[in-house]
C-alpha cells in the first residue's frame, strides 16, 4: 500500500485569497454589513485624538493672554460642552457598530464553517478507496476539527481585524498628513521598519505553525490508533510503550508549536516597544520643533504647539496599536492559512472517476416472458446499456454471471499483486478463494466492486465490461460482508436496513432470520428498536457479524462476496450462521474468502492463491485427489482442529 504523503497541510500561495473569495461569494450581505460598521467602528476610533487636539486647543485658548486668541468662559464651556457631547455621541455610534458588526460576522462565521463541513463531507464520500488507504482516520478528523476551528478564527476575528486595522491605519496617515509633514514622515519611516521586522519573523512563524497543524494530526491518529487497540496494548503490557511512542510525537508537536508560538509572541513586543520609541522620537522632534520656531508643512494651517503635538502623540499611539494589533493577527493568519490549506488539500482531492454509462434499472416481466423497463420498484432488475455507435440502448438481465480475463493489478506499479488472474462464476455459483495471508485474496473482490481499477486484462459483468458500469449501479448489485465489523449509531433494525434503506420492517425481519440473528435479536432489551454505539460494544463479536449478514441478506442482491465473514465467529455459532450463509448464497453468485476450509468445500471451485497468482483450481475432491498445496493447507487444518 502507499504511504502518506510527507507535504499534506503545507499551506499554499493563495489560501487566503480563496478563503476570502469562498466567504465573499456565499455571504454578500453579512459581510458588507460587516465591513459597512467596522468603517464607522474605525471612524469614531480616528475622530478621538481629533477631538482631543480641539478641546486642547479650547483650553490653550482660554488660558491665553492674547486677546486675538482668548475666549471666554462661556466660549469656554459652550465648545468644552459640544466637544464632549460629540466625543460621547461617537463612542455610543462605535459601541453599537461594534455589536452589530461582530452578531453580523459570528452568523456569517458559524454559516460558513457549516457549509465547508457539509461540503468537505460530501467531497470525501467522492474519494476513492486509495485515499483512505493512503491517509490516517486521525489525520483526516483533525482537518475537521483543530483546522477548521483555525479558519473559524481567521475568518471571525483575523480577516476583519486586518481589514479594521487597514481602514485606521490608512485613515491615520491621512489625518496625520492634515496635521503635519515633518512628523508623518517619522512615521513612516518607522513603519517601513515594523514591516520589515515582521515580515522576517512572521516567515519562521508561519512555517513552524505549518508544521505544529501536521503534528496536531499524527498525534491525533496516534490517540485513536491507541483507543481502538487499547485491550491488544493492554494484553501484551505495552502501556509504557503506547505511552514512549505518544511522548515522542507529542514532543515533536511541543518543540514545533514552542518555535511557532515564540515567534509569533515575540512580534508583539518587538513591535510595541518600535512603537514607543516612536512615541518619544516625535515627543522630542515635535518640542524641537516648537523650541526653534519650525514652520509646519500640513494642510491644517496649524502651527506646531500643543494642540498639534498632543493629536499628533495620541494618532501615533493609535497607529502603533494598530500595526501591533496587526502583527498579532498575523501569527493567527499563518495558523488559519496552515488549517485552511490542509482542509483545501481535503476538498481538492480528486473525486473518484467514474465514466460509466451503464446503469441498472428496474424490469417488469411481460407474460410472454419479454420485460420493460419500470420507474417502478421491483425484484427484477436489467443492465440499461446505451451504444455510443449507433444511439440503440438494449438490456441485459442482471444474473450475476462474472468473469476475470487475464487481470493483472498493482497497487503502486509497476509492482504488480495480482498476476494474470483469469476465473469465470456463472449464475448462483460459489467460487472460494483461499491462501495465505497477502496472496491476492482480497484484492480480486475489491476489483469486482471497482474499489481499485486493474492495470490490464478486463472484468465482465453478465458479459458487460465493469469500466462501463456506473459504479453506483455496480456496487448496488453487489452485497459484502467483511472480516471487519461496522455497525452505526443507530437501532438494531436501522443497521439491518442500511443494506436496503426503503426495506420494509418485514424485509428487515426476513434478513435477520435469514442470517440466524433474529434469536439473538428478540433477547435484546428493546429487540429490533435497541439502540447500539460504538460500533455496536455492546454486542459479541458474533453478533455483530450476523447483523452484518443481515444487512447484506436485505440487499437481495444477485452477487455475494464474503471476505473471512465467519473467521471472528466462535464454532458453535459459526454452524448457525452456516445455515444463514447457505441460505443467502442460495441463487447468487458467491465469492468467499476463508480461511476456515471447511465452510468452502461445498464451492463449484476453488482458487488457491499464492503471491497473486491462481497456482490451483478445482473442486474440493478433485484438489484433494491432486495432493497439491490445497490439499496441504486442508490435512494442516484438519489436524490442528
Amino acid at each position: 500500500m502507499p504511504r502518506m504523503r510527507g507535504n499534506a497541510g503545507k499551506a499554499k500561495k493563495g489560501t487566503i485569497k480563496r478563503l476570502i473569495k469562498m466567504v465573499w461569494q456565499k455571504h454578500k450581505l453579512g459581510v458588507t454589513l460587516c465591513l459597512i460598521f467596522i468603517v464607522t467602528m474605525s471612524a469614531s476610533t480616528i475622530c478621538s485624538p481629533v477631538l482631543i487636539g480641539s478641546i486642547t486647543e479650547t483650553i490653550q485658548a482660554y488660558l491665553s493672554t492674547d486677546p486675538a486668541i482668548h475666549i471666554t468662559i462661556d466660549q469656554f464651556w459652550q465648545q468644552m460642552i459640544f466637544y464632549l457631547c460629540l466625543m460621547g455621541g461617537i463612542y455610543i455610534e462605535g459601541i453599537i457598530s461594534a455589536v452589530v458588526c461582530n452578531v453580523a460576522m459570528a452568523i456569517v462565521t458559524q454559516d460558513f464553517l457549516n457549509e465547508t463541513r457539509k461540503a468537505m463531507f460530501a467531497h470525501m464520500q467522492t474519494l476513492p478507496i486509495r485515499y483512505f488507504d493512503t491517509h490516517k482516520r486521525g489525520d483526516i478528523m483533525s482537518v475537521y476539527t483543530n483546522d477548521i476551528d483555525t479558519i473559524r478564527q481567521i475568518v471571525r476575528e483575523s480577516l476583519p481585524g486586518v481589514f479594521q486595522t487597514g481602514v485606521i491605519v490608512t485613515s491615520l496617515i491621512f489625518v496625520m498628513l492634515y496635521y503635519s509633514l515633518y512628523l508623518t514622515l517619522i512615521v513612516l519611516f518607522a513603519t517601513v521598519v515594523i514591516f520589515f521586522t515582521a515580515k522576517k519573523i512572521g516567515t519562521k512563524s508561519g512555517k513552524y505553525f505549518r508544521k505544529q497543524q501536521e503534528k496536531l494530526g499524527i498525534v491525533e491518529g496516534h490517540i485513536e490508533e491507541a483507543i481502538i487497540g487499547l485491550k491488544v496494548i493492554k494484553v501484551f503490557s505495552h502501556e509504557e510503550k503506547s505511552e514512549y511512542d505518544f511522548s515522542k510525537l507529542n514532543k515533536a508537536l511541543a518543540d514545533d508549536g514552542v518555535v511557532a508560538n515564540t515567534a509569533g509572541n515575540m512580534l508583539a513586543p518587538v513591535i510595541g516597544n518600535i512603537g514607543n520609541l516612536l512615541y518619544v522620537l516625535l515627543a522630542v522632534v515635535g518640542a524641537l520643533l516648537v523650541v526653534f520656531d519650525v514652520t509646519n508643512i500640513s494642510m491644517s494651517g496649524l502651527p506646531i504647539g500643543a494642540p498639534v503635538i498632543v493629536s499628533f502623540l495620541m494618532m501615533a499611539r493609535m497607529f502603533t496599536n494598530n500595526v501591533n494589533n496587526l502583527s498579532q493577527q498575523l501569527s493567527m493568519i499563518f495558523l488559519g492559512a496552515a488549517g485552511a490549506s490542509r482542509a483545501f488539500d481535503l476538498m481538492d482531492e480528486q473525486s473518484e472517476k467514474d465514466d460509466g454509462y451503464v446503469t441498472l434499472v428496474n424490469i417488469k416481466y411481460r407474460d410472454d416472458h419479454t420485460f420493460y423497463e419500470t420507474n417502478e420498484e421491483t425484484k427484477f432488475f436489467a443492465w440499461k446499456h446505451p451504444h455510443k455507435a449507433d444511439g440503440t440502448v438494449t438490456y441485459t438481465p442482471l444474473e450475476g454471471d462474472i468473469f476475470l480475463d487475464h487481470v493483472n493489478f498493482a497497487y503502486n506499479p509497476p509492482n504488480l499483486v495480482l498476476k494474470d488472474i483469469s476465473l469465470f462464476a456463472h449464475p448462483g455459483e460459489k467460487i472460494a478463494f483461499v491462501g495465505a495471508t497477502g496472496a491476492g485474496k482480497t484484492t480480486i473482490t475489491n476489483l469486482i466492486n471497482r474499489f481499485y481499477d486493474i492495470e490490464d486484462g478486463k472484468v465482465r459483468y453478465d458479459g458487460i465490461n465493469i469500466n462501463k458500469i456506473k459504479k453506483s449501479s455496480l456496487r448496488r448489485s453487489l452485497g459484502i460482508v467483511l472480516q471487519d465489523t461496522n455497525l452505526f449509531t443507530g437501532t438494531v433494525k436501522d443497521n439491518i436496513r442500511y443494506g436496503k434503506l426503503n426495506a420494509t420492517d418485514e424485509e428487515v425481519i426476513e434478513a435477520a432470520k435469514v442470517a440466524n440473528a433474529y434469536d439473538f435479536i428478540m433477547r435484546l432489551p428493546q429487540q429490533f428498536d435497541t439502540p447500539l454505539s460504538g460500533d455496536g460494544s455492546n454486542l459479541s463479536q458474533g453478533q455483530r457479524q450476523l447483523l452484518n449478514i443481515a444487512r447484506a441478506a436485505v440487499a437481495n442482491v444477485p452477487v455475494m462476496i464474503l471476505d473471512e465473514a465467519t473467521s471472528s465467529i466462535d464454532t458453535r455459532t459459526e454452524l448457525l450462521v452456516q445455515k444463514g450463509m447457505d441460505k443467502i448464497m442460495e441463487g447468487r453468485t458467491t465469492f468467499v474468502i476463508a480461511h476456515r476450509l471447511s465452510t468452502v468445500q461445498n464451492a463449484e471451485a476453488i482458487m488457491v492463491l499464492d503471491h497473486g497468482k491462481i497456482i490451483e483450481r478445482g473442486t474440493h475432491n478433485q484438489l484433494i485427489d491432486k495432493k497439491g498445496v490445497y490439499y496441504q493447507l486442508y490435512t494442516g487444518a484438519f489436524e490442528l482442529e
